[in-house]
């Protein structure tokens, strides 16, 4: 069945060469000349309107001799695919060659909201001179100055125009962004609680059990190192954001802000006593309901078995 699918397809591709069944290229004029004659016939053409094998074997020698394709051959919107493929740095590289494709703007628009997904002068009239490559350059610049100094860092970005001095517009560019060091992050978010306070709100924890809601809260908030008031603050806000985000569960199982308090307080020391290779006796399943249970009474056993399972399977809450 496969060989004779083969040999249809093949049939068809002689045919569309101009071979026939008997292995002769035909001709307009209907003189046939035999396949194997064809490489002493080959500087010849065709009829009137016929196409030049010679040349047109030439052209594809010279092509793969080449070692590349011309994108500015190819229509514009297959060569800007192909470039929007490449990173900021073989972009600039591709400019050489071709420096009316890879300087174009939709490429570097592309770049610059894909790494930062939001700046407040996306929204802006751009002014006069403005490039989404510059654009890239300073966001680029800015993101290094943060890592180093995370005030400095922000300044840079406001003095630029990149971002307005508004809490709400911080935290938008840092929940969009992952190109900030997270140590440094941490630094900024534990002196300025406005930010974290409107970054916190970005978050939407709707239907969420609450383990996973607590591992995506820390990959954008770095929980701190150390127990201590930073991290109370941090769970305490996230508490209240998870209520907020599942009222109807929350009334389903009775459960309060506090009460969240103190189930993710019992994640993250569950999270470290299974996790951590310097505790050998594993807290089991049967204790970590009861000892949770003692500090919150009213929920309900099945709910607290099923967060033991979700660390004992998935791993820890804050890693």
């Amino acid at each position: 069945m496969g060989q004779g699918l083969w040999r249809i397809a093949r049939n068809q591709q002689l045919q569309q060469q101009g071979y026939n069944g008997q292995g002769y290229l035909t001709r307009e004029h209907g003189r046939r000349i035999p396949a194997n004659n064809v490489s002493n016939t080959s500087h010849r053409k065709q009829a009137q309107g016929g196409i030049d094998i010679y040349h047109l074997l030439k052209a594809r020698k010279s092509k793969e001799q080449e070692g590349f394709i011309n994108l500015e051959m190819l229509p514009p919107e297959l060569s800007f695919t192909i470039l929007s493929y490449l990173n900021a740095t073989d972009l600039c590289l591709a400019s050489c060659v071709w420096q009316d494709l890879a300087n174009d703007e939709l490429l570097w628009q592309g770049l610059c909201k894909s790494t930062w997904g939001h700046c407040s002068i996306y929204n802006k009239n751009p002014p006069l001179g403005f490039s989404f490559r510059k654009l890239y350059m300073q966001l680029d610049e800015g993101s290094l100055t943060f890592n180093a100094n995370p005030d400095e860092g922000v300044n840079y970005f406001m003095s630029k125009g990149i971002l307005d001095d508004s809490p709400k517009e911080i935290a938008k560019f840092i929940f969009c962004t992952r190109t900030l060091n997270w140590k440094k992050l941490r630094i900024y978010l534990d002196e300025r609680r406005d930010v974290l306070d409107d970054l916190v709100t970005l978050h939407n924890f709707r239907n969420q059990f609450l383990p996973n809601a607590l591992r995506e809260f820390f990959r954008h908030i770095h929980a701190p190192e150390e127990r201590g008031e930073y991290l109370e603050t941090l769970i305490t806000k996230f508490s209240h954001r998870f209520c907020a985000c599942n009222p109807d569960l929350m009334r389903e199982l009775g459960l309060s802000p506090d009460a969240v308090y103190v189930l993710c307080y019992s994640l993250i020391l569950l999270s470290i006593d299974l996790t951590s290779p310097h505790v050998k006796n594993k807290m089991s399943k049967r204790e970590f309901i009861r000892n949770t249970r003692r500090a919150a009474q009213n929920i309900s056993e099945d709910f607290v078995g099923h967060l033991y399972d979700n660390i004992y399977l998935i791993g820890h809450v804050a890693a």
